[in-house]
């Protein structure tokens, strides 16, 4: 049974739904049988509108958090992971945050689609400082079966590339090149893309080692930044070893 404090935030997440949105989101989400997304079921509120009521809710504890987590509706665990970032970056004491990203960590079955890694992960796993132990802890996740857990780590070089990091997007890249999943394809990109924003010359080392062997679009990701010359050098690259 859930506790008072979270069925009052349910309800209300309920009565903002849209039957309408809510079946879009089903289709966008692929939620279809043998989709990645499949089982998981939405309200149909839209992000800015759950970042709203997540202001409203601010500080409610991690057993609430964990029961809005354990939800079947996706914008109940997208509302309490927006709660989760909020509060890691009203914390500074070190000791909060590091306890933060560890419960994510060790709750993240309940991130099982791409807009739930990717809004909360750079801050709740990636926010910490990429020590060598706390990135070898993340980079574990990187030989899961789990797509998502997959996507954690890989997304998570985002935060660290934000404190001036670009190590571990490079290295965890490098170890996903040769993923199946084509969402690991756009994340591994998207990582790279962002890494070459901060360091183009060392994007471009990268690729002149990796282009050949890249999934086509991790490549196209990874390109969006880099001027035309350089963009059609590399995809003639991928072109010739297809």
């Amino acid at each position: 049974m859930l506790s008072t404090i979270t069925s009052v935030w349910v309800e209300r997440l309920k009565k903002e739904g849209s039957p309408e949105k809510a079946a879009f989101a089903q289709r966008f989400f692929r939620t279809g049988k043998g989709q990645y997304g499949e089982h998981d079921r939405f309200l149909g509120i839209s992000v800015p509108r759950v970042r709203a009521l997540a202001r409203e809710a601010r500080m409610l504890d991690l057993p609430v958090l964990d029961e809005l987590l354990s939800s079947p509706l996706h914008e109940v665990r997208l509302f309490a992971l927006v709660l989760l970032t909020e509060q890691m970056k009203r914390t500074k004491i070190d000791k909060e945050r590091l306890k933060l990203a560890r419960w994510t960590l060790a709750h993240r079955e309940a991130l099982n689609n791409w807009d739930l890694v990717d809004v909360s992960v750079p801050i709740l796993v990636g926010g910490l400082p990429p020590t060598a132990e706390w990135t070898s802890l993340v980079g574990k996740l990187l030989t899961s079966k789990r797509l998502w857990d997959r996507r954690i780590a890989m997304v998570a070089t985002l935060g660290w590339m934000r404190q001036g990091s670009l190590n571990e997007c490079f290295s965890f890249a490098e170890r996903l090149l040769d993923d199946k999943e084509d969402l690991m394809h756009k994340a591994v990109g998207w990582m790279l893309r962002e890494a070459g924003k901060r360091d183009q010359v060392r994007l471009c080392a990268f690729l002149d080692r990796f282009a050949e062997r890249m999934p086509r679009t991790a490549l196209r990701y990874a390109l969006e930044r880099l001027p035309p010359s350089r963009c059609e050098f590399y995809m003639a690259i991928k072109r010739r070893s297809v």
